[in-house]
């Protein structure tokens, strides 16, 4: 990491740099904010409270997209409490020891990491439930839930979503784990699990698994049908319907499904050849099936 260390103890800094360069860190140093700000380009700073007359707001401002640990030699409103609320993450109190630093250091790295990727996800689901638009109603609902919806996904949003909406803490479980029910069990009943592949259990395996729930909030869900009425079932159909009878297509219900789906994302030669046909069978079932097509 780049590591940025404003500092006016000349002595206090470089030991500090030693150690952190040591560990493979690059470090650089500073004994004024003015001279702090002239680039921005660092994954920590460390920031001395103690550099009289210096005014902080303009180093966190200019630093906000990184960790910004204040080393400070007293707990006071202008050196801690002001400097947090304005955006640092953390304060190391001086003397103290490197670890100490380096295991801030390390815990905000591995927290912003985590951050950013979490953001990631959230995107990329919200990318991949857009299609389905589905809209589900939360109120009433008396959990653990079993949810039967032959299109994985359905049930992947419902579940997302509740979690999102009741802002709780979600675990994803799948039944295809051997641990599975051990690892239900050991989760705390204040997190939503949302458990997969209920049908791949036999009918014997259920017991242990409708044990394991007991006060547990859980979403449990199956692309078979569910014979079984310990607890509430919803059913969750595609606007495809073709795709929600559990059985083999038909060729031309297969041909017609491909065609309104994706002829907005690939040009008629590309699509015609998917589909094994020539472009002018695809213009045919156009105009068999009565489908336009967009422009």
């Amino acid at each position: 990491m780049k590591i940025l260390i404003i500092e006016n103890e000349v002595y206090l800094a470089q030991s500090i740099a030693t150690k952190l360069s040591e560990l493979g860190h690059v470090c650089e140093m500073c004994t004024s904010t003015r001279d702090a700000i002239k680039s921005n380009n660092y994954d920590v700073v460390l920031l001395s409270t103690n550099i009289n007359g210096q005014d902080f707001n303009p180093v966190i401002e200019t630093f906000k997209k990184s960790i910004i640990i204040l080393m400070v030699s007293y707990i006071s409103n202008d050196t801690v409490s002001k400097p947090l609320s304005a955006g640092a993450k953390d304060y190391i109190l001086k003397p103290f020891m490197i670890e100490e630093l380096i295991r801030k250091i390390n815990h905000y790295q591995e927290y912003e990491k985590l951050k950013r990727r979490n953001k990631a996800y959230e995107k990329y689901l919200t990318h991949s439930f857009a299609s389905l638009d589905s809209e589900h109603n939360f109120d009433n609902l008396q959990l653990p839930l079993f949810i039967f919806s032959p299109y994985q996904k359905h049930a992947d949003s419902f579940a997302f979503e509740y979690a999102k909406k009741k802002n709780l803490p979600l675990h994803f479980i799948t039944l295809s784990d051997p641990k599975a029910i051990n690892e239900i069990e050991s989760i705390t009943d204040n997190s939503l699990i949302y458990i997969i592949d209920f049908q791949t259990l036999k009918k014997s395996e259920r017991k242990a698994l409708y044990s394991s729930l007991e006060n547990k909030k859980a979403i449990i869900s199956s692309t078979d049908k569910i014979d079984d009425e310990t607890y509430d079932i919803i059913e969750i159909k595609s606007e495809n319907n073709i795709f929600d009878e559990g059985e083999i297509l038909p060729i031309e219900d297969y041909v017609k499904f491909i065609v309104l789906n994706y002829q907005h994302k690939f040009p008629d030669t590309e699509l015609s050849k998917k589909l094994g046909i020539s472009r002018k069978s695809l213009w045919e079932k156009r105009k068999k099936y009565d489908i336009v097509k967009k422009k």
